[in-house]
C-alpha cells in the first residue's frame, strides 16, 4: 500500500508530506489518522524543531474526501452520526497544529480548498508557490464551510473571510499574503528551498523559547489586553531565568555565538 503520510527528517526539520495525490490529497478517513498519529509522535518529539507540512502531486488538498462523505450519507440511519463523528475528528486534527509545541509552516501549492484551507490558516506560518489559489467553496455545492471558517476568520479580516465564504470565490496566493494567510509567495520552483529556508531559520533558534513562545502566543490570543500582557509577563519571567537565556543575552553583550546546551 502507498505511504499516506510520508516524514522526512533533517536538520530538526520534520517534512510531512501528504501523498495520495490521485485524490488531490484529500483529507479521508485514513488521512486525518495518519495525520492524527503522527502529530502525537511530534508531541512528544524533543529533537524536532520544525515541522513542514506540504502535498504530493498537482495542489496541496482539496478538503474533504466528498466520495466517502457520500458513502457515509448513503449508510441507513448512520448519516447524522457518521457527519458528526467526522468534522469532530477533522476539528481534533486541526487543533492539534497550535498545540503542537514546534512552529508548523504549510508549504502550499495548486489549491488550498475547503479543509485545505482551514489546514493552511491552522499551521502557524504558510510559504505559497505564485499561481496557488485558497478557498472555502462548499457552499457552491450546497454546503457552507463552517468548520474551515473557525480557522480562516482567525487569520484573515471578516470581511474578506464571509466573501470567501459565502461566494465560494478563490483568492490568488498574493491576495492570500496580503490579508495574512499566508507569510511568502515564490516562485514554484522555489518553493522548497523558501520553506526550508524559513524552517531553518526557527530551528536555529533556543528551541525552549520559541516552544514556551509558541504555546504564549496562542494563550493571550484569547485573554483581554490588561490579562494578556500579565500572562506575558509570566512567561518572560520564567524565559529570562533560563540558563539558556543568560547565555544568549552574554553572548549578544559581547558580540559572540551562544554557547546552547
Amino acid at each position: 500500500m502507498t505511504e499516506l503520510l510520508i516524514r522526512r527528517d533533517a536538520g530538526g526539520v520534520a517534512h510531512l508530506t501528504m501523498n495520495a495525490p490521485d485524490k488531490l490529497n484529500a483529507l479521508s478517513d485514513a488521512m486525518l489518522a495518519a495525520l492524527k498519529a503522527e502529530f502525537e509522535r511530534l508531541a512528544e518529539d524533543r529533537a524536532t524543531k520544525v515541522v513542514v507540512l506540504a502535498g504530493a502531486g498537482k495542489v496541496f488538498c482539496a478538503g474533504h474526501d466528498l466520495k466517502e462523505m457520500q458513502a457515509g450519507r448513503a449508510a441507513p440511519d448512520q448519516g447524522r452520526a457518521y457527519f458528526a463523528d467526522l468534522f469532530a475528528r477533522c476539528a481534533a486534527v486541526m487543533q492539534m497544529i497550535p498545540a503542537l509545541p514546534q512552529p508548523v509552516i504549510a508549504e502550499v501549492h495548486g489549491i488550498a480548498t475547503a479543509a485545505g484551507c482551514q489546514m493552511v490558516a491552522s499551521c502557524d506560518m504558510a510559504v505559497a508557490a505564485e499561481g496557488t489559489r485558497f478557498g472555502v467553496n462548499g457552499v457552491n455545492i450546497g454546503l457552507f464551510c463552517s468548520t474551515p471558517m473557525v480557522a480562516l476568520t482567525r487569520n484573515v479580516p471578516r470581511k474578506v473571510a464571509f466573501e470567501m465564504l459565502t461566494t465560494g470565490e478563490f483568492i490568488d496566493a498574493n491576495r492570500a499574503r496580503e490579508m495574512g494567510l499566508v507569510n511568502r509567495v515564490v516562485p514554484h520552483e522555489a518553493l522548497a528551498a523558501e520553506t526550508r529556508r524559513l524552517a531553518d531559520t526557527v530551528a536555529a533558534k533556543l528551541t525552549a523559547a520559541v516552544k514556551i513562545g509558541k504555546r504564549a502566543f496562542y494563550d493571550q490570543i484569547g485573554l483581554d489586553l490588561a490579562a494578556a500582557y500579565d500572562h506575558a509577563a509570566g512567561v518572560m519571567v520564567q524565559n529570562m531565568l533560563w540558563r539558556d537565556t543568560a547565555e544568549g543575552v552574554a553572548a549578544f553583550i559581547d558580540k559572540r555565538k551562544p554557547d546552547w546546551a
